[in-house]
């Protein structure tokens, strides 16, 4: 089970979003358990253990382009070279027997080099003359030819344990003849949205009413972390309930996940009920949107608690709940690296919170992007989300920017993916 220990000295101040992950990477252990799975239903999983190439690839020496085969040793020093054709090999034909010295062989991309031949010549560049084909000087030894093993050798280290495994990771497994892998399980994410105001969609509005879009939001950011969703419906804001709804969920999950309630209202009552079932570690973290973010334990599983809003529920979930998420997977959190864009908007912020401005690109006669902030930045507006391409970073120590300042830009499928 993972552990978190809460830290006295961290509780009372803002955490900064690096001491946040920091402090969760001390106390939080990666998940117990594994299952092997055919490569078509590895995308996104955690690798559990080394994977060594078990043969050389490619497995043989072969032709990177169309053209004509040779020992280097066969050419002529600082001319032109003529030489008889003595055969033709096609890919995934069998090269034994043709015979090389001094000549050339007719081969085409991929096809498997003679014995002896190590350099190829692309056609293109050769003339052919009757049964002979005449080439060019001053090609290098080896060139346009893959030796066996370019790629990786047998028995080298292929992907290392603990590797979210990509589209490219899975055709490289697939191209060392390996058709199942092992990975570590899911983590299994409770998700409750809290408040009484919230309503399911679909059912009818009561005057006052809205509906939870938090947790459409939650179950798909989760699924993209690949994590499992245990999708546990609304909370609502009843303090005797809330301690031991949350303590069901910590009985069969890795990780409780909440929206609302963390802040300081006489209404937000989950920050309390985590308290008496187990121990907060902080529950604010300097960024902004959502600054009321709790982290703790609940009956000794992993808890986070999210602010209300949706759009402070995306920032947060992005940069505090993905990477307790990969820590409990078993995998490195994703270092993110900003693009750099070119404001086209003056900012003002306080110092000692990192800001996130919702943003469009636009072209830039330069060639850099311009990021234009989005009309409305309530933490409550969606469409602030989904009419703009994705978050423009401002550092804790700033108070401010000026237009044309460059600063890195975060697009949303660096932060979903």
């Amino acid at each position: 089970m993972a552990q978190l220990s809460a830290d006295a000295d961290a509780f009372g101040p803002m955490l900064t979003i690096e001491q946040a992950a920091e402090l969760a990477a001390e106390h939080i252990t990666a998940v117990a358990g594994t299952e092997t799975v055919p490569l078509a239903a590895a995308d996104g999983r955690v690798l559990a253990q080394d994977v060594t190439a078990p043969v050389d690839l490619p497995p043989f020496a072969n032709s990177a382009v169309d053209g004509y085969a040779v020992r280097f040793a066969d050419l002529t020093a600082g001319g032109e070279t003529r030489l008889p054709l003595a055969g033709r090999v096609a890919a995934g034909a069998d090269a034994a027997g043709v015979v090389t010295a001094g000549t050339a062989v007719r081969v085409f991309t991929g096809a498997p080099l003679p014995a002896g031949a190590e350099t190829v010549f692309m056609q293109e560049d050769v003339a052919l003359e009757d049964s002979a084909v005449v080439l060019p000087a001053g090609l290098k030894r080896g060139a346009n030819a893959r030796p066996a093993g370019e790629d990786i050798g047998c028995g080298s280290l292929a992907l290392a344990a603990g590797r979210r495994l990509r589209p490219q990771d899975l055709a490289l497994l697939a191209a060392l003849g390996l058709t199942e892998v092992a990975v570590r399980r899911r983590v299994r994410v409770a998700i409750f949205s809290t408040g009484d105001e919230l309503n399911e969609p679909g059912t009818a509005l009561p005057p006052a009413g809205i509906y939870d879009a938090n947790r459409s939001l939650l179950r798909a950011m989760v699924s993209r972390a690949g994590a499992e969703v245990v999708d546990l419906g609304i909370l609502r804001d009843e303090p005797e309930s809330l301690a031991a709804r949350l303590c069901q969920a910590a009985e069969s999950c890795d990780l409780i996940l909440t929206s609302g309630g963390v802040s300081t209202g006489e209404e937000d009552h989950v920050k309390a009920a985590v308290e008496r079932a187990g121990e907060l570690a902080f529950w604010r973290v300097a960024i902004k949107p959502g600054r009321p973010v709790a982290m703790g334990l609940v009956a000794g599983t992993p808890f986070i608690g999210l602010p209300g809003n949706p759009v402070a529920v995306f920032v947060t979930f992005a940069f505090v709940a993905r990477t307790v998420i990969a820590l409990l997977s078993g995998t490195t959190p994703v270092r993110l690296h900003g693009l750099p864009v070119r404001l086209g908007f003056p900012y003002k912020k306080k110092a000692g919170r990192r800001e996130y401005v919702r943003v469009m690109l636009v072209p830039g006669a330069d060639g850099i992007a311009v990021a234009q902030k989005h009309p409305r930045d309530g933490a409550g507006v969606l469409t602030s989300l989904t009419e703009t391409d994705g978050l423009v970073e401002l550092a804790d120590e700033l108070t401010g920017v000026t237009e044309g300042t460059i600063a890195p830009f975060l697009a949303y499928e660096m932060l979903t993916g």
